[in-house]
């Protein structure tokens, strides 16, 4: 395509898709930017919303009475999730929160103030964005999107309504990742260029889908949500709705390089890249029932001849730089690494300059699933302050929406099967076909309305 016909192009796309929006900056806004209904120091009542792997690492946010919170509800599509998260907190809290199967219930409640949700990627930005209209503030977790589309609605809904909604990428909350941060920021590695985010693991083989009855205390329906409607197959709900298909999942890339790519982003100061290409393939237990890429390595070039690399292993637990997951930055004047852990400076010549670990505190979970830790008591805590007014957000939502958009780009090229060129200032891309998978098929009634 030409330059000017890409430039056409472009500017119709961006008319068509991104007309919610009254504005494109992605800078973070002051907490006291925000509207509020929670004054500095009273009771914030909250909901969780999805209470599988993930919620465990809530409890101690919401438990901890400096924090001042109420927990009103607990909300799963799975009645034995309902009940195993509800004698789970009945030890740590003095009260009973309610029990509830439907989200759009608790959205109808004017008493709650935030929901923390942590459901299957497809109900993420639709769940989101009713939950604002209704006048909630969201602690949304990652991904924050199923999909391209959806980032942008976020960050137009969270203008539109004027609500606090946190991206549920702890690290952004870890002290030692903070810290080198600011220190690669203000030179310490001299100019940052190169990045390589990672993650291997060692999953195992997934069971071939079979249709069977929904297990008992299972709502079918609702787990569905904004995803067209199916014949239910054995063990979609409990986690291998990761791998089957496109229609609730987003690969490994939704699931994990969120995290090491917004570290990556962060650290060097960019914002959508103008290139991707990717090398992605199932590798692993081939006649298994997992339906898309183990494997995947994945480029993203930048303006200013900066670039960062994926390099993700779902299934083969090979820890060729030294761990199953973290970031490396590269410098003019020496190198970082950077996990869950802290961090690790080294100069030119590879020789150790500076480390800052938190090994032997309460650390962050690396591969652990569900994970939990320091770094996300901390991003919840701040996500619960900020409602207050009393800090900034350390991943408000038109920040961690631009790094979710490297995960769709790379999994939008691994599914059409070839790179393309994106405008680095609106995001959207020049190939048709990848357009094509900017948004998703929606069950009629389900799609997020246009403001």
């Amino acid at each position: 395509m030409k330059l000017k016909n890409r430039r056409n192009f472009i500017k119709k796309a961006s008319a068509g898709i991104l007309g919610a929006i009254t504005s494109t900056s992605f800078t973070s806004a002051s907490a006291k930017s925000y509207s509020k209904i929670i004054g500095a120091n009273d009771r914030i009542n909250v909901a969780i919303q999805g209470l599988g792997r993930r919620y465990p690492a809530f409890k101690n946010s919401i438990s901890n009475k400096k924090n001042n919170i109420h927990l009103s509800y607990l909300c799963d599509v799975m009645k034995s999730q309902r009940e195993k998260a509800f004698e789970a907190f009945s030890k740590i809290i003095d009260y009973k929160p309610k029990l509830e199967n439907d989200i759009r219930k608790i959205f109808d409640d004017k008493k709650v103030d935030a929901i923390l949700m942590a459901t299957p990627d497809h109900w993420h930005a639709p769940g989101a964005c009713m939950g604002m209209e209704s006048g909630k503030h969201i602690y949304l977790e990652k991904p924050c999107s199923h999909n391209l589309m959806e980032g942008k609605m976020l960050i137009a809904y969270q203008k539109h309504y004027d609500k606090i909604v946190q991206m549920g990428n702890q690290q952004r909350s870890s002290n030692e990742t903070i810290e080198l941060i600011n220190g690669i920021h203000n030179g310490i590695i001299g100019d940052a260029h190169l990045a390589i985010a990672f993650y291997h693991n060692t999953r195992t083989r997934v069971p071939n889908q079979t249709k069977i009855a929904p297990p008992d205390g299972l709502d079918w329906d609702l787990f569905q949500g904004p995803a067209p409607r199916r014949e239910y197959t054995n063990d979609t709900w409990n986690y291998n709705w990761h791998w089957y298909g496109w229609d609730y999942g987003t690969a490994e890339m939704g699931n994990n390089a969120t995290h090491e790519l917004d570290i990556a982003r962060w650290a060097l100061q960019v914002k959508h890249p103008s290139h991707v290409d990717v090398f992605a393939d199932k590798f692993q237990f081939i006649n298994d029932g997992w339906e898309m890429y183990d494997t995947m390595e994945a480029r993203f070039k930048f303006s200013k001849n900066k670039m960062i690399t994926w390099d993700g292993q779902s299934r083969n637990g090979y820890q060729k730089y030294g761990g199953g997951r973290g970031t490396i930055i590269y410098g003019s004047k020496g190198s970082a690494f950077v996990d869950r852990s802290g961090y690790k400076i080294f100069g030119l010549n590879g020789k150790l300059v500076k480390e800052n670990n938190s090994k032997s505190k309460n650390k962050e979970s690396g591969l652990a699933l569900g994970g939990g830790g320091n770094a996300t008591d901390k991003h919840v805590t701040n996500f619960f302050n900020a409602i207050r007014g009393k800090e900034d957000l350390r991943s408000p939502i038109e920040q961690g929406s631009i790094s979710q958009t490297l995960t769709h780009y790379a999994n939008i090229s691994y599914r059409i099967g070839k790179s393309f060129d994106i405008d680095e200032e609106s995001g959207l891309i020049y190939d048709r076909d990848a357009m094509k998978l900017w948004s998703r098929e929606y069950e009629p009634g389900w799609k997020i309305n246009d403001l």
